[in-house]
Order: structure tokens, then C-alpha cells, then sequence
């Protein structure tokens, strides 16, 4: 059994890439990862889902996510300030989010794991999530995604958190 786990490679979906400010002026450690491939992510067949992300200063971004994405890399993708700490892993509360009452509905219940980061997480509401835990379903259309106003980051500004 060792052999047959030790012959797998190890998958890892992000890499360090060039750190950049965030508007807020502290560096955001998601503006620091990007994806190993130069592939972008999700279903680009199908045609896009929209969605709108609504940023702690209250403005509104309406931007184009693919099914199979996950929340989190559709606003990498599109240049919102949302940070990853642990690089997708769901091992910090970084990339906390709001979702509408109807989008939040049609979600399975958040695994225990999640949860426990939840439980981390600044100002949780009943309908927060993890960003890098939901996927974009055609059904989650229109649907609209509000990022608090603080996460809890334990790293110091700066960090760039290494692929694990």
C-alpha cells in the first residue's frame, strides 16, 4: 500500500507567482498565488455563469464565472481582493464570503471541516462559506457574493503561503 501511494504525484493547484497590493494597500496573499497550469479553470464549453461580487467598500463587480470553478478562483480571476492564506486547502478563513439567501439554499451543507474554519472567520453571518469550498453550478446563476470587511489572516502581511 506505501508503494502504491509514494508512486502517486503529489497535485498541488497553486503556485507562488508576483505579489501585488490590494486596494486596501496591504498585500493580499491571493494576489500572490496563481494556478500551476496556464489552463484556466472551469467548464470553458458551456457558456458562463454570472454572478456579482460585492467588495467590502460596498461596490459591485459583475464578472463571468465557468462551472466547476470554485468561487474562489472566479474572483482571482477577475481581480477581487479575497485571499487564499492556505492556498485553497480549507485550513484558514481567508477567503470567507457572504452568499444571497437563494444561492446559499441550493448549496450542500458545509463539511465539518469548513465549519471549523467558519468558526475562525470575522463577523460570520448565517449564510457565509468558504470560497474555495463551493463550486459555480448553472443553478447559482445570478448568484451574488459579498466579501466581508476583515478576515483573519494569522500570517504576517507579506506572507506567501508554500504548496503543501
Amino acid at each position: 500500500m506505501y508503494s502504491r501511494l509514494a508512486a502517486q504525484p503529489l497535485r498541488r493547484s497553486w503556485a507562488p507567482a508576483v505579489r501585488a497590493v490590494s486596494s486596501v494597500g496591504r498585500t493580499s496573499i491571493a494576489d500572490s498565488f496563481r494556478y500551476h497550469s496556464d489552463e484556466p479553470t472551469g467548464d470553458r464549453s458551456q457558456p458562463p455563469v454570472p454572478m456579482t461580487f460585492v467588495k467590502a467598500d460596498g461596490s459591485t463587480h459583475s464578472v463571468n464565472a465557468y462551472v466547476d470553478q470554485t468561487f474562489l478562483q472566479a474572483a482571482l480571476d477577475h481581480g477581487m481582493p479575497i485571499e487564499a492564506a492556505c492556498a485553497a486547502s480549507c485550513a484558514c478563513s481567508t477567503c470567507h464570503v457572504y452568499l444571497d439567501d437563494a444561492s446559499y439554499r441550493q448549496l450542500p451543507e458545509p463539511e465539518d471541516k469548513e465549519y471549523d474554519m467558519l468558526d475562525q472567520a470575522f463577523f460570520p453571518k448565517p449564510t457565509s462559506r468558504l470560497a474555495c469550498q463551493i463550486k459555480v453550478k448553472r443553478t447559482l446563476s445570478g448568484a451574488t457574493v459579498t466579501l466581508p470587511k476583515a478576515t483573519r489572516n494569522m500570517a504576517v502581511d507579506g506572507y506567501v503561503a508554500k504548496p503543501h
